[in-house]
């Protein structure tokens, strides 16, 4: 079985909604996990989960960004929050040859629960 495979097994495994928008890109969405527009690529064999999370704000850039370091140091089990062009994301990485079923849930969970926990935290910042 080939990775793409294997996530798409994995996602349906998990009873995790998902559509395959290219190749090697799905989009997950569901709500009741708290888990909305991850996307979920494949490139070299590497399995990315990301979360478009919100827009680099105009004030209090420096201050946001140390309560992301703190979390991604502190809160995170699974992933980190990164800048993208103008974007804050919420992301994991994963190798997809050893790929586990539980791997791919303890990562998609652990996105969820940040997800969750960190939303009132990041919303004072949000334009």
């Amino acid at each position: 079985m080939n990775i793409k495979e294997k996530i798409e097994n994995y996602f349906i495994e998990l009873d995790v909604p998902y559509e395959r928008k290219e190749d090697n890109l799905w989009i997950i969405s569901d709500e009741s996990r708290s888990l909305q527009n991850i996307a979920v690529t494949l490139e070299d064999s590497i399995v990315t989960i990301t979360v478009n999370v919100m827009q680099v704000p105009n004030k209090g850039k420096e201050e946001l960004f140390s309560k992301l370091l703190a979390l991604n140091a502190t809160d995170l089990m699974h992933g980190a929050y990164a800048i993208e062009g103008n974007a804050i994301v919420l992301l994991d990485t994963l190798e997809g040859e050893t790929l586990d079923l539980k791997e791919l849930q303890a990562s998609l969970d652990a996105i969820g629960l940040a997800l969750t926990q960190h939303y009132k935290v990041l919303a004072e910042y949000r334009n």
